[in-house]
């Protein structure tokens, strides 16, 4: 395994000051933004595909440092009823998937999309229930029409290319959880797996450790995610775990992003550790520090030192004991 960060923490800075202060705390490995939410600051396919000089610039700066590219992310919301929002969404997918396969990165991660209710809708509908049986027509409705279709184009662009799509289970999305992300996996293909992040994984109740044995078994984890989540045991009787409260009122919110170690102990974070390495994931852990109560610097470096200690670096051997 590698120790990995997500550069979009350090927008703020160049790639090659970024890159730097990211090296000088041990991390191997790097995820890049390339678009949508996340934004290109660090890289803009758009440019890098029709600029050799400039794609082989950025390659240098990741090379020259003995660094490698986990995955190009380009996390948006392709299947949004508003044409121009998916269009632009959509377009910054299918770049940074040309792009990652120029430079031979193995995954792409993005968000699985939610579209809207019908054809004429203005924004995402996210059903959470079955019942008033509205909710039920209206899922149904989303992954024939929207979801499965969508991807089945986007997953053949993809395969054809030798790029596997990371699809990060976050609430919000039609993809978000185990069951959701294996329904489109079966309809499209092994194309599909998981950008698994168990934070969003502890707010919506669902056991890390045991999504990442469902998922692993289905060989269904393309990327992993290291971020931590804490839940307030009293707000989250006032608010549920659908809390709508703005991230910002951290004193009074269900529950909160926090920085690894700081939601959860780091026997928690071995079993992770473990669960990813039974299973066969011995890819890049990579750290995203969305933690409102510590700086950037402060919250990344103690993601480092936390996981550190727990990474599993070396081969497996035979057991010599058996």
């Amino acid at each position: 395994m590698k120790l990995g960060v997500f550069t979009v923490l350090y927008g703020q800075l160049s790639l090659e000051e970024a890159l730097d202060t990211i090296a000088a705390k041990g991390v191997e490995a790097v995820e890049i933004g390339c678009g949508g939410y996340p934004g290109n600051k660090h890289c803009n396919p758009h440019e890098l595909l029709k600029d050799e000089a400039k794609l082989q610039a950025f390659k240098h700066a990741i090379d020259s440092r003995s660094m490698t590219i986990s995955a190009l992310s380009a996390h948006g919301n392709m299947l949004h009823p508003q044409k121009d929002i998916a269009q632009a969404f959509h377009d910054d997918l299918i770049a940074t998937i040309d792009l990652a396969a120029k430079l031979g990165v193995p995954v792409v991660n993005t968000f699985s999309g939610c579209p809207g209710d019908h054809e004429g809708a203005k924004y995402p509908n996210w059903p959470i229930a079955p019942w008033p049986n509205d909710f039920t027509e209206v899922l149904n409705w989303q992954w024939s029409e929207k979801v499965i279709p969508y991807w089945k184009e986007v997953g053949k662009y993809a395969e054809e290319r030798g790029i596997k799509i990371g699809l990060e289970l976050h609430g919000g999305f039609s993809v978000h959880s185990p069951a959701t992300l294996l329904r489109l996996r079966e309809a499209v293909g092994d194309v599909i797996g998981a950008n698994l992040d168990p934070s969003h994984m502890w707010w919506q109740g669902i056991d890390p450790v045991q999504a990442i044995r469902i998922l692993g078994r289905e060989n269904a984890i393309h990327h992993f995610h290291a971020k931590d989540t804490t839940i307030d045991p009293i707000n989250v009787n006032m608010h549920g775990v659908t809390d709508m409260q703005p991230y910002t009122k951290m004193l009074d919110r269900a529950w909160q992003f926090r920085t690894v170690g700081y939601g959860h102990d780091a026997k928690t974070w071995a079993d992770i550790i473990s669960e990813l390495r039974l299973v066969g994931y011995d890819y890049v852990i990579s750290i995203e520090h969305e933690d409102g109560l510590m700086s950037i610097d402060e919250g990344f470096t103690k993601a480092v030192q936390a996981l550190q200690p727990l990474l599993m670096k070396e081969p497996l051997g035979e057991m010599w004991w058996v």
